[in-house]
């Protein structure tokens, strides 16, 4: 009886031993695996970033600003982000290209068609289509109607409607959320004008969050993010 049970006992720890091996060994392979095409991803991105670089039109980012997104979203570790404006695809290669390295992914909003094309190409030739979710359409109705939570926004379409685009995905950010907004310039003695000056004084009148604008961006990259405790 005596040895029957401590049979069983080892029959049960070799089982357990083995499933512990196998499972060293699987991670002990994909995980090579995985960080190489991850490298090889990220090679690809910067070559197709670096060789546009400079000859991007169509209302599109900076390559600075797109640098300034892509880190702020690696920095917080952001899943679920949302562009207003998609453009030519600047921005969201910068957006989706952060997004591959957090695990996460990207709906962005373009009201015109050639532009989408061309978007949906060049985010292709970056090797980011995975990570792109593309909306053909006005972005005064599809924004209010967004469904899910979002832990990063960029707004870069029509200056006037900003407050409406921020009030709109207010109650649909996370507890960590950070909300972003291109061309919003001020001086550095603070002085602003025009619809500028109205959105800055409507997100930093937001008490549960916080907005500055980013030191390195030429053109204006405001960020409004959720308090932290």
């Amino acid at each position: 009886m005596i040895r029957d049970e401590a049979n069983e006992r080892f029959r049960r720890l070799r089982t357990i031993i083995k499933s512990i091996t196998m499972t060293g060994l699987f991670f002990a392979i994909v995980r090579p695996i995985a960080g190489i095409a991850d490298a090889q991803l990220d090679v690809r991105v910067e070559t197709f970033l670096e060789q546009r670089r400079g000859t991007w039109r169509d209302l599109n980012v900076p390559y600075v600003d797109g640098k300034i997104l892509h880190d702020l979203i690696v920095e917080h570790k952001f899943t679920r982000a949302f562009e207003i404006g998609t453009s030519t695809g600047h921005s969201t290669i910068w957006i989706a290209w952060a997004l591959s390295k957090t695990g996460g992914r990207l709906t962005t909003v373009e009201i015109d068609p050639a532009r989408q094309e061309q978007a949906k190409a060049n985010v292709a030739a970056a090797g980011l289509s995975q990570y792109v979710e593309f909306i053909l359409g006005d972005a005064h109705k599809i924004v209010p109607a967004a469904q899910g939570r979002y832990d990063f926004v960029f707004s870069d379409a029509d200056k006037d409607w900003y407050i409406r685009y921020f009030d709109a995905m207010y109650p649909k950010l996370t507890a960590n959320a950070c909300f972003t907004a291109h061309n919003v310039e001020e001086s550095r003695f603070g002085f602003t004008r025009g619809w500028v000056r109205d959105y800055l004084k409507h997100v930093r009148g937001v008490p549960d969050m916080l907005t500055y604008i980013h030191p390195d961006s030429r053109a204006g990259v405001a960020i409004t993010c959720k308090k932290t405790a």
